[in-house]
């Protein structure tokens, strides 16, 4: 048997290798034989390269040991019943090391009770690890929308913006014209007048 300990981080900023060693030492309760696989990845992904790895390597009867719910999922609910097939046909017996129910086996009707626990705290801390995320992305877009920064958008021409606005000030040509003269389109234009208007107001 070899426990297989998975650590996983969103992104390179953040250490993956954090909770590695109470990982491994929690580990050597159940054997001294682990094999780590660490990785940069989001959790939102269900093919990560890492984890990838360590479901084509893993044994039945191996252990897969992870700190939390989170670190292995923060998959929709379709992608994580995929994992969970996975993990299932492997012969994997998950442990979570923040989820004590998960360390111990207990044979018979208790453990047959304890195996639907547990597998109900997992699939309920999977959905919170989940919304958690997606409550995470919204906050972050909705304070980006807040201060005006267009991810997406095109940062604007300000040689072409400058041009606009001596056009604009001259006031012998139409917008249409303009954009004609300039190489931009009409909304371009509108845009900048609009906001020459608004700047004038204040």
């Amino acid at each position: 048997m070899i426990i297989r300990i998975y650590v996983r981080a969103s992104t390179k900023e953040q250490d993956a290798k954090r909770a590695l060693d109470d990982l491994i030492q929690f580990s050597r309760s159940y054997s001294d034989s682990n094999v780590a696989y660490v990785e940069n990845f989001s959790g939102t992904k269900l093919n990560r390269p890492e984890l990838s790895r360590l479901l084509d390597e893993s044994k039945p009867n191996d252990i897969l040991l992870v700190e939390s719910v989170d670190r292995l999922s923060r998959l929709s609910q379709e992608d994580f019943a995929t994992l969970k097939d996975q993990i299932k046909r492997k012969g994997l017996r998950l442990i979570i090391a923040d989820l004590p129910t998960t360390h111990s086996t207990n044979k018979g009707m208790t453990g047959e009770i304890l195996n639907v626990i547990n597998a109900m705290l997992i699939d309920l801390l999977a959905t919170m690890a989940k919304l958690d995320n997606d409550k995470r992305k919204e906050r972050i877009k909705q304070g980006l929308e807040r201060s005006g920064y267009k991810p997406t958008g095109k940062k604007p021409n300000q040689i072409k913006h400058k041009r606009i606005k001596e056009l604009l000030a001259a006031g012998s040509m139409t917008k249409e014209e303009i954009a004609k003269a300039v190489g931009c389109g009409v909304a371009t234009v509108y845009r900048v007048s609009k906001k020459k208007t608004n700047s004038g107001n204040s």
